[in-house]
């Protein structure tokens, strides 16, 4: 049986929205269309980026170009029933504290979480996915603002940290790496954490996780090894629920 409670959520968490050699999203479009189905409508949230207009814009044309229309949070008057109203919402990179604070500002959280469980698809990119987890404690971005809480939206219960790089055995960088930084958190905290690397996709669905996308992942657990994972891998058993972190 799985450990991983079945639910109605739709989530799909990518690593990094480009890759090495690509552009906006290319290496992840697959996995997109494949993702939103029917829905025609999606709601962009681009507040992990200062120049929102400009992020909009973006957003829009690749995923006009993908055949689905795209509105942004911020030329909405009133976003939570923009997100009531929405066939599945889109949540970009950038920095992650930025993203955090105004998705308190806007108050979004609660209605994001409701839609969430009742099976509207989410999208997730770097920060985007970061907030997806109960907490961004996880997160490699610099606090350039306080949110008023490090809890985030809570759709999965693992921690994400994107971007996640292995230790170069020939680098002469003598400050902590990622997965001692991670392994830092499991001394105060007990909740999984997903190192994604670039090109990693988490898709999320009836309960399932599995790892998709063109890079495996690397799975942290308290007081456990390391475990290595790949595209194609069921990660339910690695991701289970365990007690949350201090808060």
């Amino acid at each position: 049986m799985s450990s991983v409670k079945a639910s109605n959520k739709q989530v799909l968490l990518i690593s990094s929205s480009r890759i090495y050699g690509s552009g906006y999203l290319d290496h992840a479009e697959a996995q997109i269309r494949d993702f939103l189905g029917k829905a025609a409508r999606v709601l962009f949230v681009p507040f992990a980026l200062y120049d929102r207009d400009g992020y909009a814009k973006l957003a829009r044309e690749r995923f006009n170009s993908m055949g689905y229309e795209l509105l942004s949070a911020h030329e909405v008057t009133d976003a939570p029933k923009a997100v009531e109203q929405a066939e599945a919402v889109f949540i970009g990179g950038g920095n992650t504290f930025r993203l955090l604070k105004a998705l308190y500002d806007y108050e979004l959280l609660v209605p994001i979480r409701g839609r969430v469980a009742a099976g509207m698809p989410y999208i997730g990119s770097s920060a985007g996915s970061n907030v997806a987890g109960p907490t961004i404690k996880t997160t490699k971005d610099m606090p350039i603002v306080q949110p008023p809480s490090f809890n985030a939206l809570g759709l999965v219960p693992f921690q994400i940290s994107p971007h996640y790089q292995d230790p170069d055995p020939d680098s002469t960088h003598m400050g902590e790496t990622q997965e001692e930084r991670i392994i830092q958190f499991l001394e105060e905290n007990e909740t999984t954490v997903v190192g994604m690397r670039e090109g990693a996709i988490l898709h999320i669905s009836g309960g399932s996780v599995m790892l998709k996308g063109i890079r495996g992942a690397r799975i942290f657990r308290k007081g456990l090894s390391p475990v290595e994972t790949q595209p194609g891998d069921e990660l339910n058993e690695l991701v289970a629920s365990q007690s949350q972190e201090k808060r």
